[in-house]
C-alpha cells in the first residue's frame, strides 16, 4: 500500500500509462513511491528546460497569441549599475522641459476610420409629407387573424422584388396600410411579378389586384386574380412576346381583353362557389407587360379597376391613365393612339411637380402594324364570358431613354393626383435617371401623407 493507505492502481491505470515507470524523463525515486514522487516526475515530463531567454508567452498557452489572462515567468533581476565617480558639484545646465513618460509601454489608440471608411450618405429623406404626420404610426402594430388548416391564406404585410431586362429596370413593392396595420387587417393589394420564357423572347409579367374595401375575403379575391390572369398569360406568353415586339397592337388589345374577362369568369364563379354575391369577391386588377428584348422599348399596360399609370419624363409627372373607350371605338380596325389622354394638360395635381405636362403624341403610342397583310387567327381561343363591371382598359406606348414609368394600385394614385407634395417628392427621388435600390425604392413608395391611410402598391421601371 501507498504511504496514504491506499491500494496502487492496476496496470491499465491511466495514471500508470501516461506516467510509467520507462518513461525517459522520470528521474529515479531516492523515497518510495510516493504523492510527491509522482508529482515531481510528472512535472519534468510535460514541462521543457528553460530558455536562456525570458519566454514572452505561458508554456501552457497557445502561441497564435489568443486573449485570456496570462501568467509569466519572473524575469532574472537585471543587476545594479556601478556609481558613477563623484565630480565637482557646479550648476546644471538649463534643460527644456522634458514631456512625461509613460510608466509602461501601452498599445496606441486606433484611429477611428469610421468617417473614412463608408462613403458619405445622402442626407436622410423624409417620412411623411405635409404639414401634419399621419394618424396612424409607420410601424405594423397588429397581425392579422390566423385560422388553424388555413396558414395559406395569410398575407406578408410587405413584398418586395425586382428586376433587369433588356433597356429597363424594374421595381415592384406592396405595402399594408397604415389602418389595416392598426386594426390587424390583411393587406387587400395583390402583387404577381412573373417572367415566362427564357432569353430575348422571355416575357414578364407585373399584375396589381385591389380587393374591395368591404369585403370579407377581398385579400383572397386579389390574390385569385393576379393568379389567374397569371395563368392565362402564361399559357399564351410566345404570341404574346412576339405581338409586343412586332407591334400588333390590335392582335395584344383583343387577346388581353379576352384573358382578362376569362379571369373575371372565374372569379365570379368562386364567389358562386362560396355563396357569396358577385360584387363582394372580385378584384381591380392592373398589369404591365414587357419583353426582354434589348431592341423593344415597347410597354404595354393593360386591367381593369381604379389606379395610375404616370410617367415621369424630364423631371415632370405625366398622368397617362387610358380612358374609357367611347360606344363603338371597340370596333373595326385597331384605334392608333388609343388610351391617350386628350390635347392639354394632363388632370390632376400630379402634374404640378413641373411645368404643364404635354399630352402623348401619336409618334408616342404608334406601333408597327401589319396594314393589309393577312393575319392568322388570333390564339387567344376562350370560350365568350360576360365581360367585367367595369371597362377594359389598354395602352401600348413606346418608352424613351430616362423615362420612368409608375403602374400605382389606387392607395398610391389617389395621393398621386391630389397631393401635390406627394408627387414633387418623388419627381425628386426618382427623376435622376438611376433607378434607386429595392430597400430605397420600398422606402419611397411607402412616403405617407396624412388622410391616405390604405394599402401601396407600386411599379416603376427605369428605361436606360
Amino acid at each position: 500500500m501507498s504511504p496514504q493507505g491506499e491500494t496502487p492502481a492496476t496496470g491499465d491505470d491511466w495514471w500508470d500509462r501516461l506516467y510509467d515507470d520507462t518513461a525517459p524523463d522520470t528521474a529515479p525515486a531516492a523515497t518510495g513511491d510516493t504523492l510527491d514522487d509522482r508529482f515531481d516526475s510528472a512535472s519534468g515530463t510535460v514541462t521543457p528546460p528553460p530558455r536562456p531567454a525570458p519566454r514572452d508567452r505561458a508554456p501552457w498557452q497557445p502561441p497564435d497569441g489568443r486573449s485570456g489572462p496570462r501568467t509569466f515567468p519572473a524575469r532574472p533581476p537585471t543587476p545594479p549599475t556601478p556609481p558613477a565617480p563623484r565630480a565637482a558639484p557646479s550648476a546644471p545646465p538649463p534643460q527644456p522641459p522634458q514631456p512625461p513618460q509613460p510608466v509602461s509601454p501601452m498599445p496606441p489608440t486606433p484611429p477611428d476610420l469610421s468617417s473614412s471608411r463608408a462613403p458619405r450618405q445622402r442626407a436622410p429623406h423624409a417620412e411623411y409629407v405635409g404639414d401634419r404626420p399621419p394618424t396612424y404610426e409607420a410601424e405594423p402594430t397588429a397581425l392579422p387573424p390566423a385560422r388553424a388548416g388555413e396558414l395559406g391564406e395569410l398575407v406578408a404585410d410587405t413584398v418586395l422584388d425586382g428586376a433587369r431586362y433588356g433597356t429597363y429596370t424594374l421595381r415592384a413593392a406592396s405595402i399594408r396600410g397604415d389602418s389595416a396595420r392598426y386594426r390587424g387587417e390583411p393587406r387587400r393589394d395583390a402583387l404577381l411579378t412573373a417572367r415566362f420564357g427564357t432569353g430575348e423572347a422571355a416575357l414578364v409579367l407585373v399584375a396589381v389586384a385591389t380587393g374591395a374595401r368591404t369585403a370579407e375575403g377581398a385579400h383572397r379575391a386579389a390574390a385569385d386574380a393576379c393568379r389567374w390572369i397569371g395563368d392565362a398569360v402564361g399559357r399564351s406568353h410566345a404570341r404574346l412576346s412576339e405581338d409586343i415586339r412586332a407591334g400588333r397592337r390590335g392582335d395584344l388589345k383583343s387577346g388581353l381583353q379576352r384573358l382578362t374577362d376569362r379571369s373575371y369568369g372565374k372569379l365570379r364563379a368562386r364567389a358562386a362557389e362560396l355563396g357569396l354575391p358577385p360584387d363582394e369577391y372580385t378584384s381591380g386588377l392592373r398589369c404591365l407587360l414587357l419583353t426582354a428584348d434589348p431592341a423593344c422599348r415597347t410597354r404595354v399596360f393593360f386591367g381593369v379597376g381604379d389606379g395610375g399609370l404616370f410617367r415621369l419624363r424630364e423631371g415632370v409627372w405625366q398622368d397617362i391613365e387610358p380612358q374609357p373607350p367611347e360606344p363603338g371605338a371597340l370596333t373595326g380596325e385597331a384605334v392608333v393612339g388609343y388610351g391617350s389622354p386628350p390635347a392639354g394638360p394632363p388632370p390632376g395635381p400630379a402634374a404640378s411637380a413641373g411645368p404643364a405636362a404635354s399630352a402623348d403624341s401619336v409618334e408616342d403610342d404608334r406601333l408597327t402594324m401589319d396594314l393589309g397583310i393577312t393575319t392568322p387567327p388570333s390564339p387567344y381561343v376562350e370560350p365568350p364570358v360576360p365581360p367585367p363591371a367595369e371597362p377594359f382598359r389598354f395602352r401600348a406606348s413606346v418608352a424613351r431613354p430616362g423615362d420612368t414609368l409608375l403602374l400605382a394600385g389606387p392607395g398610391l394614385a389617389g395621393p398621386m393626383r391630389w397631393e401635390p407634395a406627394l408627387a414633387k417628392e418623388l419627381a425628386e427621388r426618382w427623376g435622376s435617371g438611376e433607378p434607386p435600390g429595392p430597400a430605397q425604392f420600398l422606402a419611397d413608395a411607402g412616403l405617407r401623407v396624412k388622410g391616405y391611410a390604405d394599402d401601396r402598391t407600386a411599379v416603376a421601371l427605369w428605361e436606360a
